[in-house]
């Protein structure tokens, strides 16, 4: 027999899709309907040519606290505004989990596959376990619990907002990081996104060991890493010294 106010398995009916406020309409059902607590996955750095793939999983606390009222899509954020969120995330979080798949990890097995497997990842990894993930964009496989994609979900969805927060501002961070180790490409401006600057940068310096080789623009560029500090030493580009010890040992 049916369960009584269900219309399919794992999915509440539109009864009770009453609104909650704010971000919460979505998993305010799924916890009326016994399924909680929901957990958001999202990521960040699909698309670049450059630096790794951040995926996080969040765990909201059933209570709206004002201090979150702010969430949103990540790309809709100021990076300030994304900042000023990211410690109160991990504060008022129940839990979560961040993933960092490094470039060589997504040439090894693909964007797409890095990508299931990093929010398989952060699910696996939260300390509390969910009872419901929505995921952001399309469905993952391999999740123990009931799940469901949610298109535009870091625009629909709280969990997923603070997971996309969580996502991005660690991507961004070692972006910077990067720019400081691997500098001549801009990676503390565009993130590794393929920009005209950043192309322009490719093309006269090759490719480091943070870019994608599985991407067309930086595979057709044929350099290598030595190649790399070869070049940024030709060019008098300031070096923090890592680069030109790498080279030298290389040699």
């Amino acid at each position: 027999m049916a369960q009584r106010g269900w219309t399919a398995p794992g999915w509440p009916p539109r009864a009770v899709m009453r609104k909650a406020g704010g971000l919460r309409t979505l998993e305010a059902a799924l916890i009326r309907g016994g399924l909680g607590p929901v957990a958001g996955v999202d990521e960040a750095g699909r698309g670049p040519c450059a630096g790794p793939l951040v995926v996080a999983a969040c765990l909201l606390a059933p209570k709206a606290y004002d201090k979150l009222a702010g969430l949103d899509d990540s790309k809709k954020l100021t990076e300030a505004a994304r900042e000023e969120l990211f410690p109160v995330i991990t504060r008022l979080s129940l839990a979560y989990n961040v993933i960092v798949v490094p470039a060589w990890e997504i040439d090894s097995i693909g964007i797409h596959v890095a990508n299931i497997e990093g929010m398989r990842r952060a699910v696996a990894g939260l300390a509390h376990p969910p009872g419901y993930v929505l995921t952001d964009g399309f469905r993952v496989p391999g999740i123990p619990v009931p799940s469901l994609p949610v298109i535009g979900g870091d625009a629909v969805a709280a969990c997923i907002a603070a997971a996309s927060i969580l996502a991005k501002v660690t991507r961004d961070r070692i972006m910077v990081e990067l720019d400081e180790r691997f500098p001549g490409y801009g990676f503390a401006a565009h993130k590794g996104y393929n920009t005209p600057e950043h192309i322009a940068a490719l093309n006269r310096l090759g490719p480091s060991s943070e870019h994608r080789r599985s991407w067309r623009n930086v595979r057709e560029t044929g350099g290598s890493p030595v190649d790399y500090a070869d070049a940024v030493l030709a060019e008098g580009v300031d070096v923090d010294g890592r680069v030109a010890t790498d080279a030298a040992h290389a040699r």
